[in-house]
C-alpha cells in the first residue's frame, strides 16, 4: 500500500494537563537528580551549581530551582561567607530510600523493560550513551552501568566494542567504541510479544489480526477521507518491533504502521508512558524507524498526544490513559514513586503560596502513602 500524506489538526486536550506526574515532567527528572547529587550530606551552592548543565535544570539557576521546592530542599547559612546551603528534606531522603527499595524489590521488572528495548534493535545492541539516556525513563537507577555493585551482568547485560566503526564515547572522554548488548544475544528465548499483540490476544485469542487501540480527544473531528483512511490503516499487516522489517518498503503505509507499533511499545516500557520528543529522535536509526518518525506522534492523535508544556513538548501514549484498565501495559513499579515526589513539588508550591501571603503553610509528605496509574485515568474521565 502507497503511502497517503494525511495531515492532521493538532487538538488541546485539558485532560491530560490535569494529571499532575505529565503537568510536571519538566522539572521532575532535575528534581530527582538533585536529590541525588545532596545525599546523603548537605553541600553549598556553590558546589551543585558546577553540575547543573549535566543536571539539566530548566533555567540554569540551580539557587532558584531549589528554592522552588521547599518541601524537598532546605536551605541554610553555611559556615563560611554567608553562602547557602541545601540539604535533603526527610519526606525527599525517604524517596531517594524508597525507590531504591522498589528496584531491589522488582529488579527484574524494571531491568527486563531495558532487554525489551535492545531487542527491539536489529543488531540487538544500541550506545551506551543512548541506553544511558533511557535509563531515566525505563527507572533504572542512572548510575547502573557505572557503579559496580549493581552487576549489570545478573540482568543479562554486556558492555562490548562496537564493531561497525561507529563511536559511542564514554563519560570519561577515552574514545573507547562502547555498546550495551545481552549475553545471550537474544538467542535463548523467544521473542516477547508486544503490548498491541497482547491487547489482540486478550480480545481475540489470536495475534493474526492486531488493531490499534484509538482514543479520540474532545472535539478532534476528522473529515470522512481521513476516517477512510484509517480503516484501511487499522487492516494493515502488524510487524512486531521484535520482528525482522528488512522487506519492508520504506515511505508505505506498512512501513508507517511498524513505526507506529515501535513507538506504542516503546512509550509504553517507560514509567510514565511519556517522554520528550527530542529525548526519542537518538534511538530512530537504532530502531529502524524513518527520517521523519517525529511526523507519526502528529499523523495519528487517537495513538499519541502532544503535551505543549514550558517550550518542551511531551508523547503521551494515550492507551495508557484513557483504556481504563482494558489494556495489556502494566503498571510500572516505579510509577508509585514518581508521583510522591510530584506531591513534594506541589507541597512546595504550597509552602511558597503561603510565605507571600503570610500564612505558613504545615504541610506533611505522604511518603508512604499508596498511588496507581489508576489516580491519574479517573482525573481524564
Amino acid at each position: 500500500m502507497s503511502y497517503v500524506d494525511v495531515k492532521m489538526r493538532w487538538k488541546k486536550d485539558a485532560s491530560f494537563d490535569a494529571v499532575p506526574v505529565l503537568s510536571h515532567a519538566r522539572d521532575l527528572r532535575p528534581l530527582v537528580s538533585m536529590a541525588r547529587l545532596l545525599s546523603p550530606s548537605p553541600a553549598p551552592v556553590s558546589a551543585v551549581s558546577k553540575r547543573g548543565r549535566s543536571l539539566e535544570v530548566p533555567d540554569r539557576r540551580v539557587t532558584s530551582f531549589l528554592r522552588r521546592f521547599p518541601a524537598a530542599f532546605v536551605e541554610s547559612v553555611g559556615p563560611h561567607h554567608n553562602l547557602p546551603w541545601f540539604r535533603l528534606s526527610d519526606a525527599a531522603a525517604g524517596l531517594l530510600r524508597k525507590e531504591r527499595d522498589v528496584f531491589a524489590a522488582r529488579r527484574a521488572d524494571v531491568t527486563g523493560r531495558l532487554r525489551r528495548l535492545v531487542l527491539m534493535c536489529p543488531r540487538r545492541r544500541l550506545p551506551l550513551r543512548v541506553a544511558q539516556g533511557m535509563l531515566w525513563h525505563l527507572g533504572i537507577p542512572e548510575d547502573y552501568f557505572k557503579d559496580p555493585d549493581h552487576g549489570i551482568a545478573q540482568d543479562g547485560f554486556r558492555i562490548l566494542t562496537s564493531g561497525d566503526g561507529s563511536v559511542c564515547r564514554d563519560d570519561d572522554g577515552d574514545g573507547r567504541e562502547t555498546e550495551l548488548g545481552l549475553i545471550d544475544d537474544g538467542k535463548l528465548q523467544e521473542m516477547p510479544l508486544s503490548v498491541l499483540q497482547m491487547n489482540a490476544m486478550r480480545k481475540f485469542g489470536s495475534v493474526a489480526d492486531v488493531p490499534i487501540p484509538l482514543f479520540q480527544s474532545k472535539g478532534l473531528r476528522l473529515k470522512q477521507k481521513i476516517k477512510d483512511w484509517l480503516e484501511g490503516f487499522q487492516r494493515l499487516h502488524y510487524v512486531s518491533p521484535y520482528e525482522d522489517f528488512s522487506d519492508i518498503r520504506p515511505g508505505t503505509d506498512v512501513s508507517e504502521k511498524r513505526a507506529v507499533g515501535v513507538l506504542h511499545e516503546l512509550l509504553s516500557l517507560f514509567v510514565t508512558c511519556s517522554a520528550e520528543r527530542r529525548r526519542l529522535l537518538c534511538l530512530r536509526q537504532h530502531l529502524g524507524l524513518p527520517q521523519k518518525f517525529h511526523l507519526v506522534f502528529e499523523r495519528h492523535p487517537h495513538v499519541f498526544y502532544l503535551l505543549l508544556k514550558e517550550k518542551t513538548c511531551f508523547v503521551v501514549l494515550k492507551e495508557a490513559y484513557m483504556a481504563r484498565g482494558d489494556t495489556a501495559i502494566e503498571e510500572h513499579p516505579m510509577l508509585e514513586v514518581r508521583k510522591k515526589y510530584v506531591e513534594l513539588m506541589e507541597e512546595s508550591q504550597e509552602i511558597i503560596r503561603g510565605r507571600r501571603s503570610g500564612k505558613p503553610i504545615e504541610l506533611e509528605s505522604n511518603v508512604s502513602g499508596s498511588g496507581d496509574i489508576e489516580d491519574c485515568i479517573e482525573i481524564l474521565s
